[in-house]
């Protein structure tokens, strides 16, 4: 894939390990991706604020190439994000801070 090509944007926050907002207001969910939830039955605090303080590190404050694939049922983009080339969901993956999302893999080259 080159990058060149791709969009970019500026990353202003994270919610958790796969929700950023951009400084225009939209709110990316990585693509591929599943972190441990902040909130919730199932939420996992510790693990899930590791996860986003590592997202955090990698993408906030900072322009990044961005592959849009789709909308989810909350009207979130779902896209890949790349820093310096880099894919930002292979990095988490990578760093144990992520788990691939088997039932949406097939969207994100990387996974197959």
């Amino acid at each position: 894939m080159l990058l060149a090509a791709l969009a970019s944007v500026f990353i202003a926050s994270c919610y958790d390990g796969d929700t950023c907002t951009t400084d225009a207001g939209e709110k990316i969910r990585l693509a591929c991706i599943d972190t441990p939830e902040l909130r919730g039955k199932h939420a996992q605090p510790e693990r899930a604020k590791t996860a986003r303080d590592y997202l955090r590190s990698l993408v906030v404050g900072r322009d990044v190439a961005i592959r849009r694939i789709t909308k989810d049922r909350y009207g979130r983009t779902v896209a890949e994000l790349f820093v310096d080339g880099s894919n930002v969901q292979q990095q988490l993956v990578a760093a144990r801070q992520a788990e691939i999302y088997w039932r949406y893999a097939s969207q994100c080259p990387w996974t197959r």
